[in-house]
């Protein structure tokens, strides 16, 4: 299979490259300054860090592992402070690399500790997700979670290059596939209408054949989205605030839920309830709205959350980064292909809105729940 080289200019320049058996990718990418590498991979991925550590080793660099817990229990203080007590204890200079392997959550944290070390070291992605291929690794954006909420502390440090090798999708449970498909879906309303005909017009077993070319176009095409929307605004001053389509709602649902859903089924419902709002506040045509609920729902999402525990969710929004002192704002379309990041000048839109999206509604039966799997 060739390999898709997409290029980002965000903070640096620097190559996607997306492809299968990629690995030997790495020491090109990491260049001839370095001499000593952190691999940083999850519980769950143990054999697969080793092999990049051992590969690293037989290239002539003296490359160490730090194992850190899976998905969000990664994404911790305690755990940074682990990473950067290695980093200490082993002599890393300025000069040197941090390689992450593993999901979105891997990427965040690996990418902070780069950033924060020495003030900024070089870091490469690896990830093995669909969201850590099409988001995380993507665009330079790093964080931690806090008691408080999801990403609040970080920074921005754009990797020195990031390999997409579909061949570590192969053994990715279903239902991480498809969560992490809701970000592909995303960047397909903000931006590429093609993306919502390849999931509407394929059937749900060709768009999660990890070999075939439906998936492939997905990715590729949702990563140059990504890519084209960062390179004009790396530190999100202005458009990139488009990625945040369904994150509103969406980081809300998973500090509620402890982090024990998946990013992208909290996404899902994030985007419904943006619909919902922008067919009131933006005119969004209903069969748009409709149309969040068909695609999300072809693909097993969830297209609804517990009517119970508003007050706790607007409690949460309030506390997002778009938030500009007591005034929430929310990536909102006006139609496909056109967001805009809207004040929302009274909480009752919210409210009613959020009514069409309450487990009691019937459109939720639409969605068939993968959060907790």
């Amino acid at each position: 299979m060739s390999l898709t080289r997409i290029n980002v200019d965000a903070g640096g320049n620097y190559p996607v490259l997306v492809g299968q058996g990629l690995l030997g990718e790495l020491p090109e990418l990491l260049g001839n300054r370095v001499e000593k590498v952190l691999v940083i991979h999850p519980r769950a991925l143990r054999t697969t860090g080793e092999t990049v550590r051992d590969d690293l080793a037989a290239a002539g660099l003296e490359a160490v592992a730090a194992e850190i817990p899976d998905a969000e229990e990664a994404k911790h203080v305690q755990v940074a402070a682990f990473c950067w007590q290695v980093l200490g204890q082993s002599d890393f200079t300025r000069t040197d690399a941090i390689v992450t392997v593993g999901g979105g959550a891997v990427s965040d944290l690996g990418g902070f500790v780069a950033a924060t070390w020495l003030r900024g070291i070089k870091v490469i992605h690896i990830p093995t997700t669909v969201l850590g291929m099409v988001d995380a690794a993507v665009g330079g954006k790093t964080g931690i979670n806090t008691a408080e909420g999801k990403n609040l502390v970080g920074s921005f440090h754009a990797p020195a290059g990031v390999l997409v090798d579909l061949d570590t999708l192969g053994t990715l449970p279903e239902n991480e596939l498809f969560t992490g498909l809701a970000e592909v879906v995303k960047t397909g309303f903000i931006a590429d209408p093609a993306i919502l005909d390849l999931v509407a017009n394929h059937a749900k077993d060709e768009i999660a054949d990890v070999h075939g070319p439906v998936l492939r176009e997905l990715i590729e095409r949702s990563i140059r989205v990504k890519a084209e929307v960062v390179s004009g605004d790396f530190k999100e001053s202005g458009r990139r605030e488009i990625l945040n389509y369904g994150h509103t709602l969406g980081h809300a649902i998973e500090h509620k839920e402890r982090y024990q859903w998946r990013h992208g089924a909290a996404v899902s419902v994030g985007m419904v309830f943006a619909a919902e709002v922008a067919s009131m506040i933006k005119s969004l045509p209903y069969e748009v709205v409709d149309l969040h609920r068909e695609l999300l729902g072809k693909l097993g999402l969830p297209v609804g959350y517990r009517s119970d525990v508003w007050p706790q969710l607007l409690d949460t929004m309030k506390r997002d980064k778009k938030a500009r002192g007591a005034m929430l704002r929310m990536v909102l379309l006006s139609d496909i292909g056109e967001p805009s990041t809207v004040e929302i000048p009274d909480a009752s839109i919210l409210f009613t809105a959020y009514q069409e999206i309450g487990e009691d509604s019937p459109t939720v039966s639409l969605g068939i729940g993968l959060g907790l799997n």
